[in-house]
């Protein structure tokens, strides 16, 4: 007699579900799967949605115990087990807000195994997988989703995602009952999501349809998080305004509160696994025990640490949100929130003097700029440059830009100049990944201490030079330049000599990458609106639109040649030398 565990039972039930959404995509097309979710649909309301959309996917959510089990069930179903897979920040969002999670605690991937539809068109069942590792403590979790189904959906994908067609889309789907039902983007693919509710019965168990459009569309998404929280929360509606000021007003209260946790040293005291009872941790850190805890109980609700509903006594354990407070946690956060804690908090005191004026409120308060400033006292200097690289994960995706990768192909060993590099992070990044590089940094003296020190533990220390100078140093004779988040600390004059500096000193061949946050030319929500209010009030800089890249570029002889997305809003801008008209060509 044969006997079949429960873990391999519901194994075998996600691997039909599994092939039952191949055999759907296969099957479907936009125009006739359309007036199934919306009943009544037809027109030109369709002709809309089946000319601008296609269907692209089916979705669903699966428990794999392993990696190894994911790749045997997309195999069993006639899907390549060998499809690659990356974070999926929404469903895991999702995820961690129905449950009560840490999203730190759910590993969801996301996979698109491709299937070809009927006609040979190309599609891809959406697979997100969870993965449940036995005794784990989520089975919970996905029993409850293989019930409700949640992340069932089918997608349609925008063929030409510009905002108003996104708009009139959205538009044309709550006309016919569609009820928004959250969404997001994703940074790891440069897509925004928007979820819906149909209001027909269940197609083969999928109540949900999604619009898939490429690139950042944080306006439409902003407006349709608005509409799903109004349905989802109809009570809430008349109160909503005054309790969201509430929230903003308070908003100094939550960097206090993360500033005092790290200056603390409460997250090297704690871990994601055990809970610590209060009084352990005061003792541990020499605080008061019932104020610790009213920061704590402060801080749960933030999502740094958690509660622990299991101890007789109130006990609280850090979260993977607080654990990038830990000062060795890799890319560790804590330097930047003790300087947005510190000088940085303290010169927003005076934003409206800077709003006055268009003088920095830090000048006033510390009577120098930053820089002068920070270079009179070492501790501070040294961190302000480990601030900066606490947001290095933007840099994750630049050594893959096909300026570096060029380089690295060349037939002769080529150099990347990093001009002002502060303590070597991205550069060491870049030399890592490609060991035929070699590297130039050219910084203040202090700074270039630190980066030998930071090149030389990464191992490619023996490949760089160092230069301790200022813009006027820029050393020639590169291959690619790079100036990363420099311009926005200067206004539009410094930053045509900064360029012009790069400029003369590059050859004709040489590239030069600008990595900066870029506002919004559609008055998209944006970290760069945040950050320049941030350089007007501390720098005296600013953040600027790519357009005005373009021409402070033309200016200085360089051509914008385009630009790319990176993560945290960043974006990179890739420049070369403008093309000198020939003298001896007479104009028509």
């Amino acid at each position: 007699m044969t006997t079949t565990l429960p873990g391999e039972t519901m194994l075998l039930d996600d691997t039909a579900r599994l092939r039952a959404a191949a055999e759907f995509v296969r099957e479907h097309d936009s125009a006739a799967l359309l007036p199934l979710l919306l009943p009544g649909l037809g027109g030109p309301d369709l002709q809309a949605l089946a000319g601008h959309c296609r269907f692209a996917h089916a979705g669903l959510l699966l428990f794999p115990p392993d990696a190894d089990s994911l790749r045997t069930q997309l195999a069993d179903c006639g899907l390549a087990a060998d499809t690659p897979s990356h974070p999926s920040v929404v469903v895991r969002e999702r995820l961690a807000r129905r449950h009560r999670r840490d999203p730190a605690e759910l590993d969801v991937r996301i996979l698109r195994p491709q299937v070809h539809g009927s006609a040979g068109e190309h599609r891809a069942v959406e697979v997100f997988a969870l993965t449940v590792p036995p005794s784990s403590g989520l089975e919970r979790i996905a029993a409850y989703e293989r019930t409700r189904r949640h992340e069932a959906h089918l997608a349609f994908e925008i063929e030409h995602s510009d905002p108003l067609a996104l708009r009139g889309l959205c538009a044309i789907l709550v006309r016919h009952g569609a009820r928004p039902d959250g969404g997001g983007y994703n940074p790891h693919e440069d897509g925004t999501v928007l979820y819906f509710t149909t209001p027909a019965d269940p197609v083969r168990g999928y109540r949900r349809l999604e619009l898939y459009a490429h690139g950042d569309h944080r306006a439409a998404l902003a407006a349709h998080l608005d509409h799903s929280d109004e349905h989802q929360h109809p009570h809430r509606t008349a109160g909503q305004p005054a309790e969201t000021l509430l929230r903003l007003l308070t908003g100094a209260w939550t960097t206090q509160a993360l500033a005092a946790f790290a200056r603390l040293s409460l997250p090297d005291a704690m871990d994601t696994r055990t809970a610590h009872r209060t009084e352990d941790l005061a003792r541990l850190t020499g605080t008061h025990p019932r104020s610790l805890a009213t920061l704590l109980r402060y801080l749960a609700m933030l999502g740094a640490v958690t509660q622990d509903p299991d101890q007789e006594q109130e006990g609280f354990r850090l979260t993977g949100l607080g654990a990038l407070l830990r000062a060795d946690a890799p890319g560790s956060m804590r330097p930047l929130a003790l300087m947005y804690g510190g000088p940085f908090y303290r010169s927003f005191g005076d934003l409206d003097h800077a709003v006055r004026t268009g003088q920095p409120a830090f000048d006033r308060l510390f009577g120098e700029n930053h820089f002068d400033h920070f270079a009179r006292d070492p501790e501070l200097a040294a961190l302000f440059d480990r601030s900066m690289a606490a947001s290095s994960r933007m840099f994750e995706p630049l050594p893959d830009h096909p300026v570096i990768t060029a380089a690295a192909q060349a037939p002769r060993p080529a150099t990347v100049v990093d001009v002002a590099g502060g303590n070597g992070e991205l550069l060491g990044r870049i030399l890592t990944a490609h060991p035929r590089l070699r590297g130039v940094l050219l910084e203040r003296p202090h700074a270039v201490e630190a980066a030998r020190r930071l090149l030389g533990a990464a191992g490619c220390g023996a490949r760089c030079d160092y230069r301790a100078g200022d813009f006027a140093d820029v050393p020639p004779g590169g291959d690619v330049y790079v100036l990363s988040r420099v311009l926005h600390d200067w206004d539009d004059d410094r930053c045509r000599e900064i360029l012009r500096h790069c400029a003369r000193a590059m050859p004709a061949h040489a590239d030069l990458l600008v990595v900066e946050r870029l506002l919004p030319a559609d008055g998209t929500p944006s970290l760069a609106t945040a950050w320049d209010l941030h350089m007007l009030c501390n720098v005296g800089g600013r953040e600027r639109r790519a357009d005005h890249y373009a021409r402070l570029l033309a200016d200085a002889g360089l051509q914008l040649v385009g630009h790319s997305p990176l993560p945290l809003d960043a974006h990179v801008l890739h420049a070369r030398r403008a093309a000198v008209p020939d003298p001896t060509v007479r104009r028509g």
